[in-house]
């Protein structure tokens, strides 16, 4: 028999890719007999761009917050055709808030009410698998992230935030729970930290800085012309600071890599999660993204400079994105979505502007006799996400630096 996943926030810029990475057989064939693609908002296949596969089965408008516990349970069951069979479940459900007790209370109670259920409802599973992320090094501290008991190359046995921010951050009461709901299960399971995602988004995603890059540096190359000067829109120490992406490729790949292989006497672990074992700067990015547009990418504006802000950017340019939805057929509204927290991406850009480099010796060091190896380079991860907002008509076909100019 082989295996059956189920992804908590399948629409979202991880869970995607855990979808398409199972239905593209990874790591090989016959290892997934079904994936359950769990959506809150409607998505269609066709509009997803996963592989049209009898395997997939994608639920959507189940609210893990409404009613019961037994309401939850009902639906599920009511739903997901093979719950019973159900192996692996990934929980990257995420359900964002501007009131941060809100989203705390939120966060907690869906992974307790989601994983409650699924152990009831699967007497097969197997693996349980709760993404965090670099917010347990305190990286979202910015200035007040602690260098004294947390420092780079940040690992995953280095300690916990301290109060005050212990208490605000939802990933704590989230691992808390699980590790003692699990202690007794026989099902293992594991946490994955990834630092910003980055991914391919078809449905829209409060926060995705592929998207918004891959919009504004289409637009920008239509505006100015491939082959103009594009400066790095953020701050001179964020140009410099050193960090590793997480591609939600990788993530996937290095996630489903531990449910398979994960030793039981590792269970609870957490796992930091990346492209590569090396760390990368905006400085070696950011000329390699502007040129798969066919533009040339320059350092940050220097004293004196106004610099360049890629959302006033866009909102300045929305009759020329405009014309290009109507010219490529691109879907309507995204470069200016509500579904989107504008302003997001500037903060990214120029807020993170400190060392936060990963060790990532333990990823690629388990199991020992069947470590993960694959690395991935910045265009390999980044390009990848452009060249899947082509094929969804988020950005036009001939973004591409090397792709023939439609007439």
């Amino acid at each position: 028999m082989g295996k059956h996943a189920l992804v908590f926030g399948a629409s979202g810029v991880t869970g995607w890719s855990f979808v398409n990475e199972i239905l593209n057989d990874y790591p090989e064939k016959s290892v997934w007999d079904g994936v359950v693609a769990m959506t809150n908002r409607p998505l269609k296949q066709e509009d997803s761009l996963w592989p049209a596969d009898p395997r997939l089965q994608i639920v959507s408008g189940i609210d893990l917050l409404k009613g019961s516990q037994e309401d939850l349970e009902s639906a599920l069951k009511a739903k997901v055709k093979t719950i019973s069979e159900i192996t692996h479940v990934y929980y990257l459900a995420y359900k964002a808030s501007t009131d941060m007790q809100q989203e705390l209370e939120d966060a907690v109670n869906m992974c307790k009410r989601s994983t409650i259920a699924m152990d009831k409802l699967s007497p097969a599973l197997e693996f349980v698998v709760l993404q965090t992320g670099a917010k347990m090094y305190g990286c979202h501290l910015l200035d007040n992230h602690p260098t004294d008991y947390i420092h780079v190359p940040l690992s995953e046995d280095q300690p916990r935030l301290k109060d005050p921010y212990h208490d605000m951050l939802f990933y704590h009461p989230q691992l808390d729970w699980l590790a003692e709901y699990a202690k007794d299960k026989k099902w293992n399971w594991c946490d994955t930290r990834p630092d910003i995602i980055i991914g391919f988004v078809p449905n829209q995603n409060f926060y995705s800085l592929g998207t918004v890059l891959g919009i504004f540096l289409a637009l920008y190359a239509t505006v100015e012309g491939k082959g103009a000067s594009c400066r790095f829109p953020g701050s001179d120490k964020s140009w410099k600071a050193l960090s590793n992406d997480s591609s939600s490729d990788m993530i996937a790949r290095q996630t489903l890599h531990l449910s398979l292989n994960l030793p039981s006497d590792m269970k609870g672990q957490g796992f930091n999660v990346a492209d590569a074992k090396q760390p990368e700067t905006w400085s070696s990015k950011w000329p390699q993204l502007c040129a798969y547009f066919g533009l040339k990418g320059t350092g940050p504006a220097k004293e004196g400079e106004e610099p360049l802000e890629m959302r006033k950017y866009i909102n300045e340019h929305l009759d020329a994105w405009k014309t290009l939805e109507s010219q490529y057929g691109l879907k309507k509204g995204v470069a200016d979505s509500d579904l989107t927290f504008q302003g997001f991406e500037y903060f990214l850009m120029t807020q993170f502007d400190f060392d936060r480099q990963y060790d990532m010796s333990k990823m690629y060091s388990t199991p020992k006799d069947k470590p993960f190896t694959e690395e991935r380079s910045v265009l390999g991860a980044w390009g990848l996400v452009f060249d899947r907002m082509r094929e969804g008509k988020l950005i036009p076909k001939d973004s591409r630096a090397d792709s023939p100019v439609e007439s």
